[in-house]
């Protein structure tokens, strides 16, 4: 009974037969939306730069059992896509072609790569530097944004599209060293409010997902660091920062369920409440 009740509160639980196609899948943050989307039913189309990394993802998600949600045991669950969002437009919509036709179909797009780049000031950052960041977050993901949602449009069966942006992007969040940074991410949630409006016609979402401070590769030593968590319990309203289940894997999959079809043009934030206005980041400590 309780099982039951669990599955009708939160049917997104259940995305049997979705087909998701994750960029920056091979670490972090996107192998656990990948491992996360495939446990909940979904076939995973897996996209990094680094395909040793993909095939270990890939088979592991392979060798899942078949789960409560009723996955089918037709293989491949999951396939490993080389890509490297930071290539031209020809060479993306390449490899979008190639995903596309792996299952024939993609309902759900997570543009999760990106990178964070060094930390310089807006005098000292080089215009490399700058480059490589924006082409990463911003232009990475609009091109596979575009492709994807041209195939969509066509397939006429509306779709998804999730952009893993930052609370760095958002205007109440500025970080000394980080302009590059915070500018790609704020044009990607102005990115993602044009194409919600844009590809609403053709029953296509897109959304933003904000994620403050969160556990991953590239955090984990500062997570262990005493005095953050320290600074966590005085300034951060729900007194934690988070790992990524079930703070943003479980909005990733309710974003991907048909039950969001009326959700389009959104910035999520998950961070706790950190980036609140009201947040006496000093005077508490």
């Amino acid at each position: 009974m309780a099982s039951g009740i669990a599955d009708q509160l939160e049917p997104w639980a259940d995305l049997n037969g979705k087909i998701v196609m994750i960029t920056g899948a091979s670490s972090g943050l996107g192998r656990e939306f990948s491992l996360d989307l495939a446990k909940a039913g979904c076939r995973i189309v897996a996209a990094a730069r680094r395909v040793d990394r993909l095939e270990s993802l890939c088979d592991e998600i392979n060798k899942l059992e078949a789960s409560k949600n009723g996955v089918k045991g037709d293989f491949p669950r999951a396939i490993g896509m080389e890509l490297d969002v930071t290539a031209d437009g020809r060479a993306i919509e390449a490899a979008v072609e190639k995903a596309w036709d792996a299952f024939g179909h993609i309902d759900a797009l997570v543009n999760n790569a990106g990178v964070r780049g060094q930390v310089r000031s807006s005098l000292d950052l080089s215009e490399e530097e700058w480059n490589h960041v924006v082409k990463t977050n911003l232009t990475g993901s609009w091109l596979v944004s575009k492709c994807i949602g041209a195939r969509m449009r066509l397939a006429n069966k509306g779709g998804s599209i999730i952009n893993i942006s930052s609370v760095s992007g958002l205007n109440r969040f500025s970080i000394r060293g980080g302009v590059a940074y915070s500018s790609s991410k704020a044009a990607l949630d102005s990115m993602t409010k044009v194409m919600a409006l844009e590809l609403g016609d053709h029953k296509i979402r897109v959304n933003a997902i904000a994620p403050g401070l969160f556990k991953s590769e590239i955090t984990k030593e500062l997570m262990e660091k005493n005095w953050l968590q320290i600074v966590a319990k005085r300034t951060v309203p729900l007194g934690t920062f988070g790992t990524s289940d079930p703070g943003l894997t479980s909005l990733v999959r309710y974003l991907v369920h048909d039950g969001s079809n009326y959700v389009s043009g959104n910035i999520f934030i998950v961070d706790a409440g950190y980036t609140l206005p009201a947040i006496p980041i000093f005077s508490s400590l």
